[in-house]
């Protein structure tokens, strides 16, 4: 059973979703712990199942580099055997990123390498292209640059705006991201092997 820390810094959607594949029979991991790096409203769906939170504001420190420590020093508490970023938004100081790779990943909404970034999707739509997709990747010190773990095409849609397109990448996101936690539980993803 792996054990999870998921980061979230907003709603925390795909951390719900998440937590509900958590809970179905035979599913091969846990969330052990949610952490956010602001006051977010996905710590409600973490209460709501029963799993602690923790928060580390950034702006409570005065460099990145000391957030990232304390983050670091947050997330070590749960001893995970894997960290979720799931809508976190806050880059990690290199250190960090060397100190939890490669069993750090994060979804995108975009299929990697094309629009890597915060604004995945309205770049999709800026660029007129008539599909994107929703990508699995370990974090490296890159944006959005690191292995591909799993990505599956989204149609674009005449007339789609940001919000609607993004509604129908989430479920793909969602399920990559299961899909993907599945298959490290079973040996068939290496993430040795990705670094």
């Amino acid at each position: 059973m792996l054990r999870l820390v998921v980061l979230i810094s907003g709603g925390g959607s795909n951390l719900r979703a998440l937590l509900e594949r958590c809970d179905e029979p035979g599913f091969p991991a846990h969330v052990v712990a949610v952490g956010a790096d602001r006051e977010a409203d996905g710590f409600s769906h973490a209460d709501e199942f029963g799993v602690p939170s923790f928060l580390v504001p950034f702006r409570h420190f005065e460099t990145r580099e000391a957030w990232g420590d304390a983050m670091l020093e947050a997330i070590r508490v749960w001893t995970p055997d894997l960290v979720v970023l799931s809508g976190f938004m806050r880059l990690f100081p290199a250190r960090v990123v060397d100190a939890l790779a490669p069993a750090l990943i994060n979804t995108h909404p975009a299929y990697l390498p094309e629009f890597p970034g915060a604004h995945g999707v309205r770049d999709a739509l800026a660029a007129g292209v008539t599909e994107t997709g929703a990508s699995v990747i370990v974090v490296d010190h890159g944006t959005d640059s690191g292995p591909i773990l799993a990505r599956e095409r989204v149609p674009v849609l005449p007339g789609d705006t940001e919000a609607a397109l993004h509604d129908r990448i989430k479920p793909v996101e969602r399920r990559l991201l299961a899909d993907v936690i599945v298959r490290l539980a079973e040996g068939r993803i290496d993430l040795e092997a990705t670094s």
